[in-house]
C-alpha cells in the first residue's frame, strides 16, 4: 500500500494545477483509481491507474518512472501513453496499435479512464464540437479495447462497459457492444 500512496502523491504533484474535462486532474485520477478498486486489482495496477497519464501530460520520462516504480508499472503506463514526439496523425495511429496490443491490465485501466472521462463531461465547459470530439475519441478507444474485456468473467467489467455505452448513447453515439 505504501507504493500506491507514493504513486498517488507523485501523480498529484506532477498534475498539480492541471484540469481535464472541467475538473481537476486529481479528481480525474481518483475517479479512475476508484473504478479500479471496485475490481479488486493489485497494488501495481492501482499505481498504474494513478500514473496512467503521467508520461504524456507531464515532464516525467520513462526512465524517471521506471526508476521510481519499476518495470511492471512503467510498462503498463507506457502502453497507455501516446508518443508526444511524433506528428499527431502518426501518434494516433501508433496509439491505436498500442491499445490493441496492450495487456488486459492496461485495457482495464483504459476502460476506467474512458468511463471517468465520459462521466465527467457534464461538467466540461467547452464548445459542443470539442465535447463531441472527446466523445468520439473515447468511443474509438473503447472499440479498440472492448473485445479483450467483454469476455472476462468479472460481471463488474460488463456493468462498466454497459454504463459507458449508456453515456455514449446519451450523446447520440452508437452502442459499441
Amino acid at each position: 500500500m505504501e507504493l500506491v500512496k507514493s504513486a498517488e502523491l507523485f501523480a498529484k504533484k506532477k498534475h498539480s494545477g492541471k484540469s481535464t474535462n472541467g475538473s481537476t486532474y486529481s479528481k480525474h485520477l481518483e475517479d479512475v483509481v476508484n473504478r479500479l478498486k471496485s475490481f479488486g486489482v493489485d497494488d501495481e495496477q492501482l499505481c498504474a491507474g494513478w500514473l496512467h497519464d503521467i508520461l504524456e501530460n507531464t515532464d516525467t520520462s520513462f526512465d524517471d518512472l521506471h526508476g521510481k516504480f519499476g518495470s511492471i508499472i512503467t510498462v503498463i503506463v507506457s502502453s497507455l501513453s501516446k508518443d508526444m514526439t511524433i506528428p499527431r496523425k502518426q501518434r494516433n495511429k501508433e496509439y491505436a496499435k498500442q491499445l490493441k496490443e496492450a495487456s488486459f491490465n492496461a485495457k482495464l485501466i483504459k476502460l476506467c479512464d474512458i468511463s471517468a472521462n465520459l462521466s465527467d463531461l457534464k461538467n466540461y465547459k467547452a464548445s459542443k464540437s470539442k465535447i463531441m470530439r472527446q466523445i468520439r475519441q473515447n468511443r474509438y478507444h473503447l472499440i479498440l479495447i472492448k473485445n479483450d474485456l467483454i469476455d472476462n468473467p468479472n460481471p463488474k467489467i460488463q456493468i462498466l462497459l454497459n454504463n459507458t455505452n449508456e453515456i455514449l448513447q446519451k450523446y447520440g453515439q452508437r452502442n459499441t457492444l
